[in-house]
């Protein structure tokens, strides 16, 4: 498995207490860099950190749709430490069901989440990296943002939204060594799985050439390049890991 130079880097993974964020956090920690999970539950946060045993790793319980929360938290690492990569990586699903039958509140919440907590994680930490003149952000978007999938109108909305921010934002770093990218995964064996119908699941998976679930690992080996000092031109793209159910 490739491994990349993180040594000397701090990097910030929201949804880092499991699944996709929190393999990334490992190998981010693997190769050298300091690495702190964020999440909105602090048991599970504490489970992942017991579970790494690694002293470079550290969390904060913060609600990413919240901005004063993201904002106070981000002061606190960026007193003693630059934030240098950003994961934008929490999200949430929902339940599935017709766009006019949806319940409103929680239409609202899985938008709030999914591309308001995506804008406020950037909100408050591009002006660090502007001043070090350095970072690597990408924004766990999703196939759903681009596709389109029947019956989940909110999270597709929330995600497209996402990959929309990430083209404006690329562009206006560009003139900078800060690299915005956004990943667009089909569906993976992980949790956020649990928070669908099997109906609806079963339909995700007959779209994928590929006939089977996104592998974690797959997932992380691409987001560690896009993080990395490596990728020095790619900027305010979307890279498909879909298993060839969107092409574009």
């Amino acid at each position: 498995m490739h491994t990349f130079d993180f040594k000397n880097r701090t990097a910030v993974v929201t949804g880092g207490a499991q699944g996709f964020g929190l393999d990334v956090a490992k190998r981010f920690l693997e190769s050298g860099a300091k690495v702190f999970i964020w999440d909105i539950d602090e048991k599970l946060l504490k489970s992942a950190v017991d579970e790494v045993k690694n002293p470079n790793l550290f969390y904060n319980v913060v609600d990413i749709s919240n901005y004063q929360d993201v904002e106070k938290n981000v002061a606190d690492i960026t007193s003693k430490l630059n934030i240098d990569i950003l994961i934008n990586n929490a999200g949430i699903t929902g339940p599935t069901g017709p766009l006019w039958e949806y319940d409103v509140e929680m239409w609202n919440k899985i938008v709030q989440i999914n591309l308001m907590g995506t804008f406020n994680c950037c909100r408050a930490i591009v002006p660090n990296m502007i001043k070090n003149n350095y970072g690597r952000i990408v924004n766990v978007a999703s196939v759903a943002g681009k596709d389109g999938n029947a019956n989940a109108s909110a999270y597709s909305s929330g995600k497209a939204g996402a990959i929309g921010l990430t083209k404006a934002l690329g562009k206006e770093l560009a003139d900078k060594d800060i690299a915005v990218n956004a990943v667009t995964p089909a569906g993976a064996k992980t949790r956020i799985l649990d928070q669908m119908s099997k109906e609806h699941v079963q339909r995700m998976l007959s779209k994928v050439p590929r006939g089977r679930f996104l592998e974690i690992h797959e997932f992380t080996s691409l987001v560690c390049w896009l993080s990395s000092q490596e990728n020095t031109f790619s900027t305010a793209a979307v890279f498909d890991i879909s298993g060839g159910r969107s092409t574009y």
